[in-house]
């Protein structure tokens, strides 16, 4: 696993959310709060599964496309908008980057993965962990990404 390309990935993210200037989202797509509080909500998921992958014990990763935006506004609330989300993302980025540090060979241990990016990644079935952090750092930090910069203002 290329824990440098991942911590590249979660650094211009950041830079991204610090750079502030976000819009509405177009209808039906979701705004800066709750792409960061999606990814703050994802990061603790793949922190406990990277937790399990290293004790040995099984588990199940289900990306997290189906929890509600409800939710995601309530994590922003709680957490006090944007400013307060971009905290929270550095802590369970932090957390993440730190556990897959450690993985090492066990990072080809297959996990039970479930996951949907749009029309072009579906997994639903058994992926080495360190394949499904490989798609993350490739593919998921950087369709938020792209989504934040569309939210600029001019």
């Amino acid at each position: 696993m290329d824990c440098a390309a991942l911590r590249r990935a979660y650094s211009e993210v950041l830079a991204e959310v610090d750079g502030g200037g976000f819009g509405d989202p177009p209808a039906g797509m979701l705004g800066a709060e709750q792409i960061v509080a999606h990814l703050a909500a994802n990061d603790e998921l793949m922190s406990e599964a990277t937790e399990a992958v290293l004790t040995g014990a099984p588990f199940a990763y289900y990306d997290l496309a189906g929890v509600h935006r409800p939710e995601l506004d309530a994590l922003a609330a709680e957490c006090g908008g944007l400013d307060g989300l971009a905290t929270l993302l550095r802590a369970t980025s932090q957390k993440l980057v730190t556990l897959v540090e450690r993985l090492g060979p066990a990072a080809d241990t297959p996990v039970d993965t479930h996951l949907r990016e749009g029309f072009d990644l579906v997994v639903d079935g058994p992926l080495p962990w360190g394949r499904v952090l490989d798609l993350h750092t490739r593919v998921h930090l950087p369709k938020h990404l792209a989504q934040l910069r569309t939210l600029h203002t001019p």
